[in-house]
Order: C-alpha cells, then structure tokens, then sequence
C-alpha cells in the first residue's frame, strides 16, 4: 500500500484550496490546523462518488450515522450505544453548543481544563456563558482539585453550569484513565455539574498506551459528542452524532429538532463509509502517524535541545514547550514570521496555560516534518544563551 501522508509540499500547494494551505503565504510550511496531509480513504471516496453519481442527493434520514458510530462504538470499545439516545448534528461543536442550550442558562457558568481546545473558549462566549477554568495538572492531567474548586464557584450563584471534556485531550494528546473520568463523575455529581465529551479525536489513540474510555460508559449523566472528521480527514463533510446518558434523557427531549438538521446528506454518506468500511485505511493512518509521533521527538531531540514536545497518546498534534527559548510568550508567531512555519498558537489554548508554548501538527509526510524543524531551530535559541 503506498503511504497514504507521504504527500509533498509541491503537490500540496497544488491540489489543496483548503484554508490550511491557503492562508499563509507560497513560502510557509502549514502545520497549524488539525487536518492532515493525507490521501483520500477510498471506501469514502467511492460512498460520496456513488451517491453524486445516482443523484442520491437529497436530504438525510437521520438514522445511519448513528447506526454507524454504533456498529463501531461496539467493535472498538465495547460500548452499545442506545440509538433513542442519539441525535444527529451539524458537527461537534454545534452539538455542543445546543447541548449548553438545554443544560445552563445565559450568565451560567461553563468549566474547562486549559490548555484546551480554543473553540470551547468562542463557543461559551457567544452563547453568552460564564467561563471557569480548572487548569491541568503540569503533566497534562484532570486536576481533581483544581476541578472542586471551578465546579464550587460555579455553581455558587445558583443555577445550573457544565463542564466541557476533552476526551482525548487537544492540545496536550493525553487520554483520561478510566481512573481520572470516575473521580471526574464523582465531582460532576457532588456539585450537580453536566459534564459533555468532546469525542471527536478518539479513533485516534495509539496502540501500546492508555486506551480511550467514553465518558457514558463511566457516567450515566451527561453527553457525548462525536464525528469522524478528524480521523478519517472529513472536514468538508460536516456531521456529527451526540449521545446521552440515561439521566440525562429530559435534557436530550429538549433539543429542538432542527438541531438535526444541520447534517447534510453527503455529510452522513461520507462519515458512515469511513466508520463502516474505513477502518483498515485508518489503521495504517495511524501506524504512519506512529511513525510521525516518533520521528518528531527524534527531531526535536536532536534539533531543537532548548525545546521539549509532549509525545501524545492520541490525536496528530504536538504540544511543544517553547519557554527554555528566547522566543517569547507567543512563540508561534514568532516561528511563523522568522522561520516559515505555521503552528498553532499556544496562548489560544489558554493565556496563562498555553503561555510560551505552540501546537503542531505532524499529520504529514515525513520530508515536510523534518524541514519544519530545521527551520524552527534556525529561529528558536536558548533564553539563557
């Protein structure tokens, strides 16, 4: 089987539109936004071609994703996802944010654990929730205290407030134990907190490592949310399913209907070929991204000695440490406009958090990894000198 990320920057520039390879300049190595370098599954591709080829062009029924990501829930982790308690969504973050809609109010408190997905942060701002953080721990962790004291000042003024979950964890990669999700309930349920999960990285966990829990097999309250965008590279085809737990049901019944549709049909063709008949493609995506994960601690280890990078247990990005540099509390920015490299910026993911550090993402060919570190260590030199 050729290699499905061994794509380089020439063909790059050429074939993709996509704002990856587009907002920056001709000059810029793109390894900022979480899509990956990669050759189309062809069991999707066939699925999509088909159904554009029959004219099957309509509107979704609603039913087959879930089906789906049930078929595959059971095979992967052994979880029988209820299909009474699943509904379709335009993507994981519209499923969220009509989850938040139905479980606090405005002025109500959401809790996140920085550094974290950035999206979390506009979301709970535009719809007009309070934010909480309970940061990690300095290994990437659920910090259960930190959790007691943001769950404490948010429900303190009354009303309800949530929790968002980050199951695998963007930007650290880490994966929650079965251990740390239970200490997490037990909190959920002392102060009353509707914990929703983030679900969309976890087809991406390596083999070897701590392997993905879902938050309603450790919890029957709260939702789950998830797509297989990430996985299988379907951004262009937004859909997504989120799931309740049994306690959670009278919040559920409280999502309007429209919630639903927002999923297009080719959305729901493409991500129901990829979970059913994409699975082998996946597995050698994700051997490849083994690889990847390895060559960019080698990397980073031969080349950047002032920098440190957390290999992680999931997901294609790497949370690199910055702060030994003398390239300040930004250094993406930095990076972008001295080396040619985009990366992710770490402040995003938390001002205080994410200070000093950036995310990359290292879902591409091997030839175009190692460029960008060599021409991050052109720019990125001691602090200390």
């Amino acid at each position: 089987m050729a290699r499905i990320l061994a794509r380089d920057v020439t063909q790059q520039r050429r074939d993709r539109t996509s704002v990856k390879w587009t907002l920056w300049g001709p000059d810029v190595l793109p390894l900022w936004v979480a899509e990956m370098d990669a050759a189309p599954c062809p069991a999707v591709v066939e699925a999509v071609s088909s159904a554009m080829a029959r004219g099957d062009t309509g509107y979704p029924d609603g039913l087959a994703y879930p089906a789906a990501y049930r078929r595959y829930a059971a095979d992967s982790w052994g979880w029988d996802v209820p299909l009474d308690a699943a509904r379709t969504c335009s993507d994981v973050m519209g499923g969220i944010d009509a989850i938040l809609r139905v479980t606090t109010a405005p002025g109500d408190a959401v809790v996140v654990s920085p550094p974290v997905y950035d999206n979390f942060f506009n979301h709970i701002a535009a719809e007009g929730r309070r934010r909480i953080d309970a940061p990690l721990t300095p290994a990437g962790r659920l910090d259960p205290d930190a959790l007691r004291s943001a769950f404490a000042a948010a429900i303190a003024g009354g009303g309800r407030a949530a929790y968002l979950l980050c199951n695998p964890h963007n930007p650290t990669g880490t994966v929650p134990s079965r251990a740390e999700l239970e200490t997490l309930a037990e909190l959920a349920d002392e102060f009353g907190v509707t914990v929703v999960s983030d679900e969309i990285h976890s087809p991406l966990v390596y083999a070897g490592g701590p392997g993905f829990v879902p938050w309603l097999t450790v919890s029957e309250r709260g939702f789950a949310v998830f797509s297989a965008g990430k996985a299988w590279n379907l951004a262009a085809f937004k859909a997504a399913v989120l799931v309740a737990g049994e306690q959670s049901r009278e919040d559920l019944n409280r999502i309007p209907l429209v919630v639903s549709y927002g999923m297009g049909h080719m959305g729901s063709i493409a991500h129901v070929a990829a979970l059913d008949a994409g699975r082998g493609w996946l597995a050698e995506v994700l051997s490849e991204l083994d690889d990847s994960r390895a060559l960019l601690a080698r990397l980073v280890a031969d080349h950047l000695p002032a920098v440190s990078v957390r290999v992680p247990d999931a997901t294609y990005l790497a949370w690199l440490d910055f702060r030994a540099t003398d390239l300040g509390e930004d250094p993406a920015t930095a990076v972008r406009q001295r080396a040619g490299v985009a990366l992710s910026s770490g402040p995003h993911y938390g001002a205080v958090a994410g200070r000093g550090f950036a995310r990359l993402n290292f879902a591409t060919g091997p030839e175009i990894l190692a460029e960008a570190v060599t021409r991050i260590a052109s720019v990125a030199g001691s602090a200390i000198g």
